[in-house]
Order: structure tokens, then sequence, then C-alpha cells
């Protein structure tokens, strides 16, 4: 295809006009029965220039699990990034979108047979281990798969620990493995970790990076010369929260361990960077309670109860799961006074608390409640659980952006014809002379 073909659920906007102006738009024609993700995948561009920006040796794959929007997806694809897919059916969706199986890690450390047999049939070769067994499956189902050693190294301030799943013990567990995947004969190509969900500790990329330059050292004793390291997520992508000093920390790492003349290549699966702070959530108040909660010295103290037609069964799963902080912003209209508050989702399930204890001004049933920083998990987690809908994903993108992506595409057809390899992201550095990344400010009612 070498023209980019705008799909009916985009909305193309003038480069002048900002997704707050989009949002307040949203706002005025409410409320509406479903809450709404307002998806600016201009957001989505401007990270993916920020990274290559930063760190230029690291090439981003994409944690398909974040957000799967598919208008995230096919952006992505065009600007070059390769996939992080945990699931047969993650990777079947991007390879019916015409991703190569190349661009394609399988970072799943406990595959089903099914989708080991998929991924053999299907030539996406490279996918990650943690252990013995796991390395015996995959020696018996995908013999000549390229293997990748996922080893534990947490960070202490995350969001999400997934070190408690998966990763093999670097010191105690690694070097056996390699040894067992020796006399199996079984292709390990390189070395991954991950430091956790949302890490809020930059140095750990340092240390990671570090440790493992001894595993590429030990595996050389054994007779493997690795070619991959995989430094994968956990890099912040709420819009207060900027990536330069991981970007940093990963840079003086893998130039002091990795240099550019070991030709060692560098990946890495970013998901919440990407797609965090590109989705803002535009809810209702569909109801309303005045609460008169006595006090210890007899006096009554109003509280306000509202329910949005959101909750976490919808957007605020991470709310409610792993402490992800729900930051609401609300018209204040004139005169409205602030009253203790608890917000609540729509579902007849006590759980479904938002902000247990907030101030806010009064509001009104109909008011909308605007939450930014949605896109890493608010989509892909929602259920309809008492039947209320899921979220409303509406995507914008500025009309100058899309003629750059078109111009991608076209670059790459031509490459294609020419049965080059573009999946290195070289075609985005031919155009970053013509992009121009807009700064958004946080959207305000």
């Amino acid at each position: 295809m070498s023209v980019l073909e705008c799909p009916s659920d985009l909305t193309l906007i003038s480069d002048d006009m900002s997704i707050g102006d989009v949002i307040r738009d949203v706002v005025r024609m409410g409320p509406h029965e479903e809450p709404l993700h307002v998806l600016d995948l201009d957001d989505v561009v401007r990270k993916h220039y920020g990274w290559c920006a930063q760190m230029p040796r690291v090439k981003p794959y994409y944690a398909v699990k974040c957000n799967d929007d598919p208008r995230i997806l096919q952006t992505l694809m065009t600007l070059g990034t390769g996939f992080d897919c945990a699931s047969k059916g993650e990777m079947e969706r991007m390879l019916g979108y015409g991703v190569k199986p190349e661009s394609i890690i399988f970072a799943q450390p406990a595959k089903s047979i099914p989708s080991l047999l998929y991924a053999r049939s299907k030539q996406v070769s490279v996918m990650t281990f943690d252990g013995a067994v796991e390395l015996e499956k995959i020696h018996q189902y995908y013999p000549e798969a390229r293997l990748v050693l996922r080893m534990r190294h947490d960070s202490l301030k995350v969001r999400c620990s997934l070190g408690k799943k998966f990763g093999c013990d670097p010191i105690a567990e690694a070097p056996e493995l390699l040894r067992y995947a020796a006399t199996l004969r079984m292709n390990v190509i390189g070395i991954s970790f991950h430091v956790g969900s949302d890490c809020d500790e930059h140095e750990v990329y340092y240390e990671a990076v570090k440790i493992a330059k001894g595993l590429f050292e030990y595996a050389k004793t054994i007779g493997y010369e690795f070619s991959l390291l995989d430094i994968g997520g956990g890099f912040p992508g709420d819009n207060d929260k900027p990536i330069d000093r991981y970007a940093q920390a990963v840079n003086v790492a893998i130039d002091q361990f990795f240099p550019a003349e070991s030709d060692i290549r560098i990946i890495a699966e970013p998901g919440r960077y990407y797609v965090s702070s590109a989705v803002t959530l535009v809810s209702y108040v569909d109801s309303k309670r005045v609460m008169k909660e006595k006090q210890p010295d007899g006096t009554e103290k109003t509280r306000m109860y509202y329910y949005l037609n959101d909750g976490i069964f919808g957007t605020f799963y991470c709310t409610a799961h792993e402490a992800q902080p729900a930051i609401p912003i609300v018209e204040r209209k004139t005169g409205a006074k602030d009253f203790p508050t608890s917000v609540w989702g729509p579902t007849c399930d006590v759980m479904d608390l938002i902000l247990p204890d907030v101030m806010l001004p009064e509001l009104d049933v109909g008011d909308s409640v605007v939450f930014e920083n949605c896109g890493a998990y608010g989509q892909v987690l929602a259920c309809r659980f008492n039947g209320f809908p899921l979220p409303k994903v509406i995507a914008y993108l500025r009309e100058g952006t899309w003629k750059i992506l078109q111009d991608l595409t076209a670059a790459s057809s031509a490459i294609s014809a020419r049965s080059l390899d573009s999946s290195d992201g070289k075609l985005l550095v031919t155009h970053e002379s013509s992009y121009t990344p807009i700064v958004e400010a946080p959207y305000l009612v």
C-alpha cells in the first residue's frame, strides 16, 4: 500500500487546534451515556520522536497489552516500531496488520503449546524464557527458536512489580539455565529484564544493564555469542513525567557496557510511555447523594457522593488495584462551595470506588469530570460488569501529522519494492526535519 487511507473512525483536525479544544467541545456536547476516551494520536507520534531522539540506540518494541486500540497500533507500525506480543492473539493481530515476524518479540516467559506452534508456523522466532521447564517445552515444540533469557531485576519504586511472577535470579539461576540451554543446543541470543511497571527509579536501569553484561560475558565461556539486549519497560508516560533521567541512565549504561562498536542490538518494551498521556477520559455525573455525617463533637458535616458513568470496572482498574492516582478536573461554577467528596463508579459493587475522599466544588447531575493520563491499561482491562458500556474511544490526529504518516507509508512501500529491510526505524530519521512537535498544555476546563 503506497498511500495510507484515513480510517472512518479517525477525525483529522487542523494543525492549530489543540486536543484541549477538542475535549472542551466534547464536554459541551455532553452529557453522553458512555464514558469517552479522547485519543490524541499526535501525542503518540510525539512520544515516538522523543524516544528516538533521547535513546537513539534503543529500538522500541511497543507492548501491545498496554493499549491495543487499532489506531495506536497502526500508527506505531507506520512509524517503524517493533512489537512486544504476549499471546497468540496479539501475534495474530500484528501479523494481520502486516508487521514482519522479525519485528515481533514473543515476550511471554510462560507460553502455551498452541501459541508456540503458532509462532513457529509464522516464523516469530525471538522469545523469552526464564526456567528449565519452559526451555524444555520450547526445545520440543520450537527447537529453532531464538531465545532471550529473562533475568529478574526489580525496582523498589514501581506501580507493579513483575519480578514476583517472571525472571530468573541472575546469579543463582541464570548461569545454570544457560548451561542447560547449551546442552540442548538451543539458540540463546541474549538477555532481557523488566524492572517493573511505571518505575520511579531511573538508576535501576544502569544496574540491570551492568548485571546483564556479566551474563553476556559468562555466556561466552560456554560457547554463546549474544547479540541482543532487551531492557524491557517500566518507563513512565504521564504528561508530567518526562523520561529524560531514564534515558540518561540507559545511555550511560549501554555506552559503558555495550558500546556501539560491540554490535549488540538493543531493544526495549515500552507500553505506558507511548500511550498513557494520549488518552483523556471525559466522564459524567449520573447521580448524586448529599450525606450528613455526624462528627465526634455532635455537629454534622456534609459529604457529597457522586456516581460517575465510569469506574473501576472501566477506566479505573489500575486506580483500585495498583494505587494509580486519579485526579479529577471539574468546572468550578460561580459561588460553588467545596465539600469532602467520595467519587463512585456506576455499578452496584461497593468496591467500585474511584476516590474515597477528595475535596471538590459542588457538582450537579450531568456535569463532566475529566481525567488525564488514562491511556495505559484503562481500556484493555475494562469489562461490561452490570451491563454498563465500555468506554468509547474517539481518536483525533492533526492534518500535518497525517501527511507525515502518509509519506512514511509511501517511503516504506518504495523500500519494500527494492527488497530492503525497513524495520530498523530509519524511515523516521529521514522525516525528522519535517516534523515539529507541538507541546500540549494539560487540559483545563
